[in-house]
């Protein structure tokens, strides 16, 4: 063997080592380039069983925004890692989820994507943890209303449910009032949500329109299979009005019970969570005038940057977005922005940044939306109600809520609890 081919042996033999050595300790070898690491981004959600469109329909706008952030170049390079786990709707199991993406999967801000039992779970341990936290799903007023639940690291991107209320029953109240409704029955699932709404929306209802008369009401479990019994009971009632704000697939089964009992034949139906694709389209023979509150709706607010919106996560997934679409696509908007402007991860500095946070939205009653400062709260998203027709676009003759009346009487509301 030559000198040379010794020489060359030995070269060869020191680079090996050398890559072994970069294996071990993890430093670059020489001539590439190793990517910076990605910030982890932690989603408990409900993505099985009879919600499980809460999680996916979250999840898929997450991950488009997420995508489109990382496609521009991320933060200085960094990506966004999305770590989203199935909690099954158990509070306890979100509670250990997001435990477990902060302290042992290193996820360094969470997007709480929990229906509202869910979400107080997950509230209260990012309370401890000092995680930011956006929650993109839970809808229970007393979640950011009450001063009690607010700290610096907890905002809440989803819409809340004294804003739909207040909308809700001005416009319940005037079709009471020309159609002479008086006798009015509620049926609504039974949790925070389901409860404070409800209450809400009559409280709202019956001062714009004081003949309103709540006659009796019916608390179905969530996720319950028959309702066979709060049919009959309501039936019973022989309500001129029903007030109801189940969701997702309780909804559904709830509509297509109801109907084979005649029910929408005697009774006006307000149904404020009807207007979401997902529900809509699964619904057999979906009934013509029922009342709903938007969900989400490609054509409300009828702006380019919505149905484009639509559009797009109709090509990536072959259906349209939902309420929690919307919101979970705003929450990374808003925290996106947020890195961006502060350069970095640092939670104290973002969280400074999302706090009175305004940017321009598809999904705005008028172009933008902000992060209230005062309860870290979103606020300015699009509200209107409509009634239902069978086909596409599934609600017509829209009326778009009024936010300054919105805020007037949300205040009213609030010191009126005692959370001014």
């Amino acid at each position: 063997m030559s000198d040379s081919t010794k020489a060359g042996l030995r070269r060869r033999g020191l680079l090996g080592a050398a890559g072994a050595t970069a294996a071990i300790t993890g430093f670059p070898r020489l001539g590439f380039t190793q990517p910076r690491q990605p910030i982890k981004v932690g989603v408990p959600t409900i993505l099985s069983g009879r919600v499980a469109q809460l999680g996916i329909s979250s999840r898929n706008a997450m991950q488009m925004e997420v995508e489109a952030f990382n496609a521009s170049g991320g933060l200085d390079g960094r990506p966004i890692e999305l770590v989203v786990r199935d909690s099954r709707g158990t509070p306890a199991e979100a509670a250990r989820l997001a435990r477990e993406m902060i302290t042992s999967e290193g996820c360094e801000f969470l997007l709480d994507g929990e229906a509202s039992g869910g979400g107080f779970a997950v509230h209260e341990v990012v309370r401890e943890t000092g995680t930011v936290t956006l929650h993109i799903n839970s809808e229970t007023s007393s979640l950011t209303a009450d001063p009690r639940q607010r700290f610096w690291n907890a905002f809440r991107v989803a819409r809340q449910g004294v804003h739909d209320s207040i909308a809700g029953g001005h416009y319940a109240a005037q079709i009471a009032r020309s159609r002479n409704l008086r006798r009015w029955m509620t049926i609504s699932p039974d949790y925070a949500y389901g409860r404070d709404t409800t209450a809400e929306f009559v409280e709202f209802a019956r001062s714009f329109n004081s003949d309103i008369q709540v006659t009796g009401e019916t608390w179905p479990r969530l996720f319950q299979p028959d309702y066979t019994e709060n049919i009959t009971r309501l039936s019973q009632g022989r309500p001129q009005a029903i007030y109801s704000c189940l969701w997702a697939g309780d909804l559904v089964t709830f509509v297509e019970q109801a109907s084979i009992f005649g029910l929408f034949a005697q009774s006006q139906f307000f149904a404020v969570n009807m207007a979401d694709y997902t529900t809509l389209q699964q619904v057999r023979n979906l009934p013509r005038g029922v009342h709903s509150g938007n969900r989400y709706l490609r054509n409300f607010p009828e702006v380019p940057a919505n149905l484009a919106f639509a559009t797009e996560y109709n090509r990536r997934f072959n259906t349209f977005p939902t309420n929690w679409s919307w919101q979970a696509a705003t929450g990374v908007r808003l925290l996106t922005t947020a890195l961006r402007q502060v350069g970095g991860t640092d939670p104290r500095a973002v969280a400074a940044k999302l706090k009175g946070m305004t940017i321009e939205s598809p999904f705005a009653a008028d172009r933008t939306v902000t992060m209230r400062a005062e309860d870290q709260t979103l606020v300015g998203y699009a509200i209107g109600w409509g009634t239902t027709v069978s086909q596409d676009p599934f609600v017509e003759n829209m009326q778009k809520a009024d936010w300054a009346m919105i805020l007037r009487l949300e205040a009213e509301w609030k010191r009126a609890k005692g959370w001014g």
